[in-house]
């Protein structure tokens, strides 16, 4: 019983002086969280949505209305735009960036281009004939290019005429 009271004894001194060497230890984290509070500030005040009126006064336009007139039936047809009647020939099929200009020649005193559709057939044209998915018309061909006029509608229906080329391929 001797040693076990001596081994309870050694235990209770040793834990004493444990208890004494990290007091401040314990001090400090106990007092460390002691002031700190989660604070969470309140959300903002909501406000109540006021819906916009275009047709007042200040002269804006309604971005949900079209911004011209629709086209009546007896209105007469825009300025550039393409007689859609007309027979369309074999290279508008294609758009212009798939087609290459890989020869030129000379026929009756008028330059006629050869032109590589996608397909790999040949065409010959000349001034006036008409390629490519815009409603292109060849102005003129030269030994080096084909100038192209093309008619091409913008997002407000308007029809627009823009000039194109299609160069000599090496």
């Amino acid at each position: 019983m001797r040693p076990a009271c001596l081994l309870l004894f050694t235990s209770l001194l040793l834990t004493a002086c444990a208890d004494e060497e990290f007091q401040d230890l314990r001090d400090f984290v106990k007092n460390t969280g002691a002031g700190m509070r989660g604070k969470v500030d309140p959300p903002p005040e909501i406000k109540p949505y006021e819906p916009f009126v275009y047709d007042n006064p200040t002269g804006l336009p309604d971005p949900f209305k079209p911004r011209k007139p629709e086209a009546k039936s007896g209105d007469l047809p825009s300025l550039n735009q393409p007689d859609m009647k007309r027979r369309r020939e074999a290279l508008e099929e294609s758009p212009l960036e798939s087609l290459r200009m890989v020869g030129f020649l000379h026929k009756a005193k008028v330059g006629h281009a050869i032109v590589r559709s996608s397909d790999g057939k040949l065409h010959r044209v000349k001034a006036g004939n008409y390629l490519g998915s815009n409603f292109g018309q060849i102005i003129s061909v030269t030994e080096t290019e084909l100038k192209i006029k093309e008619v091409v509608q913008d997002s407000a229906g308007d029809w627009a005429e823009r000039i194109s080329s299609l160069p000599m391929m090496e």
